[in-house]
């Protein structure tokens, strides 16, 4: 009882201390906010060798992780270059609350301004990727809002040693450190704390299993935006240039197997599935991935394993794909609309019109034409980095970078107008 009243007094003083913060970041001009994460991107390079150091003890901690989670955990040097640079190109957006505003008369002759501003307290809870740490932090900043910061138990070490460089930039520019807070216990307990911090966040955003989305969807009594996984189809089109589509489906399922943008379900339209599932399937196999499928993908290539109902809607993040044949452009939507989670949808393609109705009728985040669904990423859309990939659509949805992290008011100016 007592370690409950305990984790309730530290996580509520942390609710505290950000919604006090959050008051401090909205005031910071451009060039502060910008001077901040120049700061962060500084003190992550001097101290690059000490994060791998203490990310590699942590790897090396967890002897039984799998090797796609040691991936996704893992922090090397090339991991941090790309991270520093991300915050150089965030520093190169423009300022997401500088508007242009709309602004307009209202009848009764006052002024009208719709103003961005920033959200205010931003939490997320995610689990083993450490780089989210900066990324969200970083985005945070530049929008002007606090941020809370809940990672998972395996990446706890790391999360700890890149929020105390955070936390000394700040310091470093006699800011308040508060303006990113780690909560450092990793239970469940302290994840559905912060499902009812009511009083202090503004915003929730969970990254992690389904499961666990679906359960901060049901709880939670805050604001949340809901990222969900990613059942990533790809559908095959018998117009397909064969060539192309075995190059994007390779790179869709292997170039990183383990993020949410990766490919998960192969179709193929049956005119054209005896001729190019041999082709994709030797391609797979050569990279490692195992292959699951219907009767027919089956029957036209013996190293496909039998799929089973509950493969179709699931979300393997490793190398497994599944494949199934479809008889039409209609039967690839009608399928794709059962098990989408509304992430990323691909149609391979040389018919103008099938693309027209495969985007039209794919209900998802983003759906493509011609290219790997690895391309759903904030830095690949301009917006130097992400916070996370919306599947729902209020208030943001695909990858959320700045602009998505703000909200507006309206600001009234009369002339000692009342009304009759």
């Amino acid at each position: 009882m007592n370690e409950n009243k305990n984790l309730d007094k530290i996580i509520n003083e942390i609710g505290i201390n950000a919604k006090t913060a959050s008051f401090e970041t909205a005031q910071l001009n451009l060039e502060q906010r910008n001077s901040i994460i120049k700061n962060f991107a500084k003190n992550i390079e001097n101290n690059l060798e000490k994060i791998i150091k203490v990310n590699s003890q942590e790897v090396f901690s967890h002897p039984n992780l799998n090797p796609v989670m040691k991936k996704r955990l893992a922090l090397d040097e090339p991991k941090i270059r790309s991270l520093i640079d991300s915050l150089y190109s965030l520093i190169k957006l423009s300022d997401p609350l500088s508007g242009p505003f709309e602004q307009w008369q209202a009848p009764a002759g006052f002024k009208i301004i719709k103003k961005i501003v920033p959200l205010g307290v931003i939490a997320m809870i995610y689990e083993a990727r450490p780089n989210v740490t900066v990324d969200a932090a970083s985005l945070a900043i530049k929008s002007g809002n606090a941020i809370i910061l809940r990672g998972g138990k395996e990446a706890i070490n790391t999360n700890k040693f890149l929020v105390s460089l955070l936390r000394e930039s700040l310091k470093q520019q006699k800011l308040n450190p508060n303006f990113v807070q780690l909560i450092e216990d990793t239970s469940r307990d302290s994840a559905d704390r912060l499902l009812h911090l009511r009083d202090y966040l503004d915003l929730l955003i969970p990254r992690g299993s389904q499961s666990f989305i679906d359960h901060v969807v049901r709880t939670a009594d805050v604001p949340v935006i809901e990222t969900g996984a990613g059942n990533d189809h790809i559908f095959v089109d018998e117009s397909a240039d064969q060539t192309q589509a075995v190059k994007i489906i390779v790179n869709a399922k292997t170039q990183n197997s383990a993020v949410c943008n990766a490919a998960e379900k192969l179709l193929v339209h049956k005119n054209i599935a005896k001729e190019f599932i041999p082709k994709i399937s030797e391609a797979l196999i050569k990279k490692g991935v195992e292959l699951r499928g219907d009767n027919q993908s089956l029957q036209i290539f013996p190293g496909i394993k039998k799929a089973e109902d509950s493969d179709w809607g699931s979300e393997y993040n490793d190398l497994i794909m599944s494949i199934k044949v479809v008889d039409d452009l209609d039967s690839a939507i009608d399928w794709i609309s059962k098990y989408t989670t509304h992430h990323t949808e691909v149609i391979l393609t040389k018919s103008p019109e099938n693309t027209i109705k495969f985007m039209n009728s794919i209900d998802a985040a983003v759906v493509m034409e011609n290219m790997s669904s690895r391309f759903t990423d904030g830095h690949e859309f301009g917006f130097g980095s992400e916070i996370g990939i919306s599947t729902q659509k209020l208030h943001a949805r695909g990858p959320m970078g700045i602009k998505a992290l703000t909200s507006y008011k309206y600001q009234l100016y009369g002339h000692g107008e009342t009304r009759s």
